[in-house]
């Protein structure tokens, strides 16, 4: 077997890796990974003879005698694991690793552009934060990079433990703490056990973590690490785009919502820590342009959107709709998808947020997913058994779901299809439309049409 040093001489030769046997680029070292549906062993002569320098694989019978370009190993995941770790040792890089429930990815892109401002840095690309995507963006580090921002994400107990192994950060932070990945997680206290493994590295290898010391739970968590606390801003009200008042200025920012505050803070913090001046910490954040289907705000030709299509949980979705519900702006829409990975907890959290709709002076809710289409069934079973039996129809208040299958202005749908086919029959127009839901339910196909 090929040990990690020896992959190592050979990824030094060809610092390029694709685990995508469709993206093969010349001289590029291919790993071959399993997954349930497939195995990336049975593609190795393909992406060898497509112009890969070498193919890692863990399966003997696909190597060819006498073919050098075949690396076998005992777990291709593990080794590519291991060969990211071996790198970003040899760099010795500063890096700061991010994780949390909720603004993970924003708060990393604001971290990035703040850093921009005075270093050659490298930061996670798109949501690449799971234990393939943290491995890929180690392995794209490069000497010249001064510092590194890596996202870490977690749907199951253990996740971060195992990724911050990896990483070896320095610097740590934890936007938030919420319910969500219930069904992996089990709890909210498992959430909390699982983000509290990045400050559980940090405080056991000398590190320091950056702390919102207005979150009780992460104050709590953090207990005997060194860290660093928020700068203290305050979101200006009015208008869709956050505006905050920080480090003695006023910033005007592209994103929506007062929930990215503690973003600004978290990446204003790190810019203040790493040297970046309080200037060029503001103009960073108020150049910062979301382009990722979380808080956009887009003006379109028929309405105005903020397209927030990206994920969705219980405690994301409540901060969406108190910042919508505060928003002064004219006829007000929510197209909302349901909110997955939530366990035993899916059916009371999917009726809370029922509630919460039917208190809210909106003038059109379109709910999309078949946690909410099986709470109307359920509900509209019930009002039926209880009208054969004579008895007066159940008061639409009284049940969270009744109510929005008789109230015109929620409609229900079942996947993303059925809501392009109501796009194209009634455009809607002169709206300011909320869209939100998990991204299992694809809004984010959405805002072309609106």
């Amino acid at each position: 077997m090929t040990s990690i040093e020896q992959l190592y001489d050979i990824f030094c030769q060809h610092p390029q890796v694709t685990t995508d046997s469709r993206d093969c680029p010349q001289g590029s070292m291919f790993f071959a990974l399993k997954g349930e549906r497939f195995d990336g062993n049975q593609y190795a002569a393909d992406c060898l003879a497509k112009g890969c320098a070498c193919a890692v694989v863990d399966d003997p019978t696909v190597c060819v005698e006498g073919d050098t370009r075949y690396v076998l190993v005992d777990d291709v995941l593990r080794t590519l694991q291991l060969l990211s770790r071996h790198h970003r040792r040899v760099l010795g890089t500063t890096i700061i690793g991010i994780t949390g429930t909720n603004g993970k990815t924003t708060t990393k892109e604001l971290c990035a552009a703040v850093l921009s401002r005075k270093y050659n840095i490298h930061y996670t690309q798109g949501n690449f934060n799971n234990s393939i995507g943290v491995p890929k963006t180690l392995l794209q580090l490069k000497p010249e990079h001064q510092l590194a921002v890596v996202e870490m994400g977690a749907s199951h107990p253990g996740d971060i433990e195992e990724l911050v192994t990896l990483v070896e950060p320095q610097y740590g932070l934890i936007t938030n703490v919420g319910r969500a990945h219930l069904l992996g997680f089990g709890s909210f206290e498992g959430v909390c056990r699982t983000k509290g493994e990045l400050y559980d590295f940090l405080r056991s290898h000398g590190g320091k973590a950056f702390v919102n010391q207005d979150n009780e739970y992460l104050t709590a968590m953090a207990q005997g690490l060194p860290r660093i606390d928020y700068v203290e801003a305050e979101a200006v009200t009015g208008g869709a785009m956050l505006r905050a008042k920080m480090l003695g200025r006023e910033v005007q920012t592209h994103l929506v919502g007062a929930y990215n505050l503690d973003n600004l803070r978290a990446a204003a913090t790190v810019g203040l820590q790493m040297g970046v001046s309080e200037e060029d910490i503001c103009a960073a954040l108020s150049d910062y342009v979301p382009s990722n289907n979380r808080s956009q705000f887009m003006h379109t030709a028929h309405n105005d959107l903020i397209v927030d299509a990206y994920n969705a949980n219980p405690t994301s979705m409540a901060a969406a709709l108190d910042n919508f519900e505060q928003m002064d702006a004219p006829h007000k829409m929510c197209i909302l998808g349901m909110m997955g990975e939530l366990g035993d907890d899916s059916r009371m959290e999917h009726e809370r947020l029922l509630q919460r709709l039917q208190g809210m002076k909106l003038e059109e809710v379109w709910l999309v997913g078949s946690e909410f289409e099986s709470l109307v069934s359920e509900a509209e079973a019930h009002v039926s058994e209880s009208e054969s039996l004579g008895s007066e129809p159940s008061d639409p208040q009284s049940c969270p779901a009744v109510p929005q299958r008789r109230c015109g202005h929620i409609r229900f749908f079942s996947d993303v299809e059925a809501v392009k086919q109501a796009i194209a029959a009634q455009q809607p127009q002169g709206r300011t439309i909320l869209i939100k839901g998990s991204n299992s339910t694809h809004l984010f196909q959405l805002p072309p049409l609106l």
